[in-house]
């Protein structure tokens, strides 16, 4: 008489050697929507630096910046200069004028301002802001001069051209460079304070000075892998295997997620095969699968 459970050792069999075709996909992925993605921002939790995970996001493929002043679309990363590039939603443009809070960067935050990047301040008050505090400062007339950085009168004309901005009627000198390093912590904005009712940023003129209507509006971040801002060769030769940089741990110690959707210490140990686009642990997982099946099939 054949025992029930007889049975159940060739389903075991089956399970325990085909575990291995069933491993989940990559968990840390190259691209978010349409920007790539490599070290050191990264898809989710336990993927690229955990220094840049809390700041930089990827929420149904929408990468995203995050400070304590709001979110904000990234728009592309430079990786060759390190640069990454956003815009605030809330800013004002050659198009569109509109009443903003301000843009700021966590103390913490690896972030820095692009030498690039410019600031422009819209509609601030000449009594009560602190860029008009004259401290013995005023032209012939008595009229308190923006302590801001003054070679951007020509910027502030340019812009102020735009009909959007004709349309507040508000007079140029309103308008002024915004230097962060002057005016205060080089990672905060705070147009309250400075009793603004809005501003402008910009990272590139597009080659057109005189014609704002084609600047890149924006902001532009510079970022630094670490403190002497060295790629970690860990990462570089688990991306040259085709993983992906990550973490795990409480310490945050380095992982290489593989292709495979498992993780490595080192890099992914197959890697590509030279002058195909195949992977050759997908050609051995294959051959195994099917010699798996094959064997179990003939088992039972």
């Amino acid at each position: 008489m054949k025992l029930r459970h007889s049975y159940c050792t060739p389903f075991s069999i089956l399970v325990f050697i085909t575990l291995p075709c069933l491993i989940s996909a990559q968990a840390c992925q190259n691209s978010c929507g349409k920007i790539p993605i490599s070290y050191p921002f990264g898809t989710g939790l336990g993927c690229g630096d955990p220094r840049f995970q809390k700041y930089v996001t990827c929420n149904q493929d929408k990468l995203t910046l995050t400070t304590h002043t709001g979110c904000y679309p990234v728009t592309n990363i430079d990786y060759t200069n390190q640069v990454i590039y956003i815009s605030d939603p809330s800013m004002s443009t050659c198009a569109c004028t509109q009443p903003s809070k301000g843009f700021g960067l966590d103390w913490d935050a690896p972030f820095s301002f692009h030498d690039d990047t410019v600031f422009t301040l819209l509609d601030c008050s000449t009594t009560s802001s602190p860029i008009y505090k004259t401290n013995g400062y005023s032209d012939n007339n008595g009229t308190a001069v923006p302590q801001c950085d003054r070679t951007g009168a020509p910027i502030c004309g340019f812009l102020f051209s735009c009909q959007a901005i004709i349309m507040l009627n508000l007079p140029i000198s309103t308008c002024c460079v915004y230097t962060p390093v002057d005016l205060g912590p080089s990672f905060e904005m705070d147009l309250q304070k400075l009793q603004c009712s809005s501003y402008s940023g910009f990272y590139s003129f597009s080659g057109q000075v005189a014609n704002p209507e084609n600047w890149k509006y924006g902001i532009a971040l510079k970022y630094k892998f670490n403190v002497y801002n060295d790629y970690p060769r860990s990462c570089a030769d688990c991306e040259g295997s085709h993983g992906v940089c990550g973490y795990r741990g409480a310490y945050n110690s380095f992982i290489c997620n593989c292709p495979n959707g498992l993780n490595a210490t080192s890099d992914c140990f197959f890697g590509y095969n030279h002058g195909s686009s195949l992977l050759k642990w997908q050609t051995g997982n294959r051959l195994i699968c099917s010699l798996a099946f094959f064997l179990v099939w003939a088992f039972l």
